[in-house]
């Protein structure tokens, strides 16, 4: 499992150019599920993502949470993030997850979150999507579950 997690004041996906939502302050999170990603995973994501230290405390160093903040999430499924660029010119995605078993793992994801984080809006698996977002800082973090 790989998550681009982006600290923003605001953002917002728009699903099929017809449903718009919109977070304030918060973590905009690109998720990619792999082939093989348990719920242990997907939990140990949560888990890591949401105790991250991004915002800055009064004296201006990254020492809130999240949750210290009373921050938002935006989900956003992004398979792409398992691309392969390493021969030719076309990227592989093999090592993403069957889209059946990603978008179960996609939505557990998203219900994990909620156990702990007050607001999260998500946008759809598989639909077409627009993402737009003011990056906070800018503030970018690279999570890979073989990592953790």
């Amino acid at each position: 499992m790989k998550a681009v997690i982006q600290l923003v004041s605001r953002a917002a996906v728009t699903v099929e150019q017809q449903e718009k939502r919109e977070i304030g302050q918060g973590y905009v999170i690109l998720l990619g599920v792999a082939e093989g990603d348990t719920e242990e995973i997907m939990k140990k994501m949560v888990k890591k993502i949401i105790d991250l230290r991004l915002f800055q405390d009064e004296n201006g160093k990254t020492n809130l949470s999240l949750e210290d903040v009373g921050g938002e999430l935006l989900v956003v499924s992004q398979f792409t993030l398992l691309a392969d660029c390493r021969k030719g010119r076309r990227p592989s995605f093999v090592k993403a997850g069957s889209p059946a078993e990603a978008k179960k793992m996609y939505e557990a994801f998203i219900e994990e979150c909620r156990t702990r984080i007050d607001t999260v809006k998500h946008g759809e698996f598989g639909a077409y999507m627009q993402v737009e977002l003011v990056n906070d800082g800018p503030f970018t973090i690279v999570l890979d579950s073989d990592e953790l």
